[in-house]
């Protein structure tokens, strides 16, 4: 094993909350391997404890807040 960190996958809309299958915001990849994908609601629900775990957290909530494009924007 050479210590090198894959690279982290950003989220796409087909992710989706392992909780209630809206749109995934958090991925919590957990230190035995795996992860669980959580909207941001979920995911603040749950994060703190996960982090106390050992997961590492992908936390990508804030692009709630941006604004939206719309076609009529990019003209």
């Amino acid at each position: 094993m050479t210590g090198a960190l894959a690279p982290v996958k950003p989220l796409t809309a087909l992710d989706r909350c392992d909780r209630c299958g809206a749109q995934a915001y958090i991925r919590a990849t957990l230190p035995v391997g795996g992860e669980l994908l959580f909207c941001a609601h979920h995911g603040r629900q749950h994060v703190a404890v996960l982090r106390e775990k050992g997961a590492e957290i992908l936390d990508e909530s804030a692009r709630l807040s941006e604004p939206k494009v719309t076609a009529s924007d990019e003209r």
